[in-house]
C-alpha cells in the first residue's frame, strides 16, 4: 500500500511537504518525495498530514476500566506495598472502549501498568492500541518496573499501622528490595559459575527485580515533588538503575539539577485541578522549562487521570506554555519511544519500523485538526 500526495512528518528527518509512504506486511518499506513514488496500490491523501502513530509513555489504559468502578479497578494491588512480581498484561482489558478512543486520536502505542499505591507496583507493558487479545498487542513486556514515591503510598497505608507512612519508609522499602535483589543475583551468578554453590531459593519478587538491577529494565519512578524526584535520582545512583521520572510536577524547580543528573522525565497529566498537595506547584510551563534546561522529556496522559484521547491536546497546551513546536511533537512520538526503549519499532516514519500511521487534517497541536485515518501494523483501524 502507498499513501501518496501527503505532507509527511517523519520525526527523525526533515518534513516532506509532498511525499509518499509505502508499507507492506505491517512494515514501512519506503518514504520519500512524490518524484520518487513507486507504482502500486495507493491512496491519494490530498495533502493531508501524516505522522507516526502517537505514543503515550505512561498511562493505565485497560487497567482501570471505563465506567465500571471496583469491578474494573485492576491497577492497584493495595494489600502489599511491595509487588514487583505483578504484570500489567494480567490486568489489561483490550475490550475497554478507551482503546478505541485512543485509536481515534492517532495513539497507536501505550505503556500501561499498575498505579502508584505501592512503593513497588509491578511491571508496565508496551502495547498497541488495537487487538482483542493482549498477547498479540505486545510491543515490549516487561517495558518498565513501576516505583512510587511521595503521597500515594503514604495515603494507601497510613490507616493500617503498616509501612510506609513516611517518605523515609517508602524509600527504605525500595532500597531493601533492591538490595535483596542484588544479593539474589549474586547467588544466582555464583551457582552458575560453581556447581558446588547453592542457588538461592526462588523468590518471585526478587526474580522480577533482577532485570532492574542489571539495567535491562528501566525503573520508572512516580514522583511529583522536588524532594521525591531527588530521592528517585539518589536511589537510581545507589543501585545504578536506568531511571525515568514520571509526572515530574515540580521538575521546573530543579530543572538544571535534573539535567545534570542525566535523568529523563515524563510530564503529565498536563491539565487538571491541583487535587492534592503534591500538585501545588503544577504549572503549564513545566515541560518547556525542563526541555530548555536540557532534560529529555516526553508527555503522558496518565489515563484515566486525563482521558487518553487528549494526549495531542496535552502537547498543544505545553506548546502554548512555551514548549518548542518540534519538542511538543517529539514528546508524543520519537522521544517518547526512545525513553520507553521501543524506538526500534515505533515513534517515527522510518523504513523498517512498524506501519503505525496517523493521517490528520492538520497539526495534532491544533484543536480543529481531525483524525482522517489511522493504521496499526499497516491495518486501518
Amino acid at each position: 500500500m502507498i499513501l501518496k500526495n501527503a505532507f509527511l512528518h517523519p520525526m527523525d528527518a526533515p518534513d516532506i511537504p509532498c511525499g509518499f509512504l509505502a508499507f507492506e506486511n505491517g512494515i514501512i518499506t519506503a518514504v520519500g518525495s512524490m518524484e520518487h513514488c513507486p507504482e502500486g496500490e495507493s491512496i491519494d491523501l490530498n495533502a493531508a498530514h501524516v505522522y507516526p502513530g502517537f505514543v503515550d509513555i505512561h498511562c493505565h489504559l485497560g487497567m482501570f476500566a471505563d465506567a465500571l468502578g471496583f469491578e474494573g479497578d485492576d491497577g492497584n494491588e493495595s494489600t502489599d506495598p511491595v509487588t514487583p512480581h505483578l504484570r500489567a498484561i494480567d490486568s489489561i482489558d483490550p475490550q475497554d472502549r478507551c482503546f478505541q478512543e485512543a485509536r481515534s486520536a492517532g495513539i497507536t502505542t501505550v505503556l500501561t501498568g499498575p498505579g502508584s499505591a505501592n512503593a513497588i507496583g509491578g511491571t508496565f507493558a508496551a502495547v498497541k492500541t488495537a487487538g482483542r487479545w493482549v498477547d498479540e498487542m505486545i510491543v515490549k513486556d516487561p517495558a518498565a518496573m513501576k516505583f512510587a514515591l511521595g503521597e500515594n503510598p503514604k495515603w494507601t497505608y497510613k490507616d493500617r499501622d503498616e509501612a510506609p507512612v513516611t517518605r523515609m519508609a517508602t524509600a527504605a522499602l525500595i532500597r531493601e528490595q533492591l538490595s535483596k535483589a542484588k544479593e539474589y543475583l549474586r547467588k544466582q551468578e555464583k551457582a552458575a559459575a560453581d556447581e558446588d554453590a547453592e542457588p538461592p531459593e526462588f523468590d518471585a519478587k526478587l526474580e522480577a527485580l533482577v532485570p532492574v538491577i542489571q539495567r535491562k529494565l528501566p525503573a520508572h519512578f512516580h514522583a511529583h515533588k522536588a524532594n521525591d524526584i531527588a530521592t528517585a535520582v539518589r536511589i537510581g545512583r545507589e543501585f545504578n538503575l536506568d531511571t525515568v521520572i514520571v509526572h515530574c510536577t515540580e521538575g521546573h524547580l530543579i530543572a538544571p539539577l535534573l539535567a545534570q543528573a542525566g535523568v529523563p522525565a515524563v510530564t503529565g497529566p498536563i491539565f487538571g485541578d491541583r487535587s492534592k498537595p503534591e500538585l501545588r506547584q503544577q504549572v503549564l510551563e513545566n515541560t518547556a522549562l525542563l526541555c530548555r534546561a536540557g532534560v529529555r522529556t516526553a508527555i503522558c496522559t496518565d489515563h484515566p487521570e486525563n482521558p487518553i484521547q487528549y494526549l495531542p491536546f496535552e502537547a498543544a497546551l505545553a506548546e502554548k506554555a512555551g514548549l518548542d513546536e518540534r519538542d511538543a511533537l517529539l514528546a508524543i512520538t520519537l522521544r517518547a519511544a526512545e525513553i520507553a526503549g521501543i524506538d526500534s519499532r515505533v515513534g517515527s516514519l522510518t523504513v523498517g519500523k512498524d506501519a503505525d500511521i496517523a493521517v490528520l487534517s492538520g497539526s495534532p497541536l491544533a484543536l480543529e485538526t481531525k483524525t482522517l485515518r489511522v493504521y496499526i501494523n499497516g491495518i486501518p483501524v
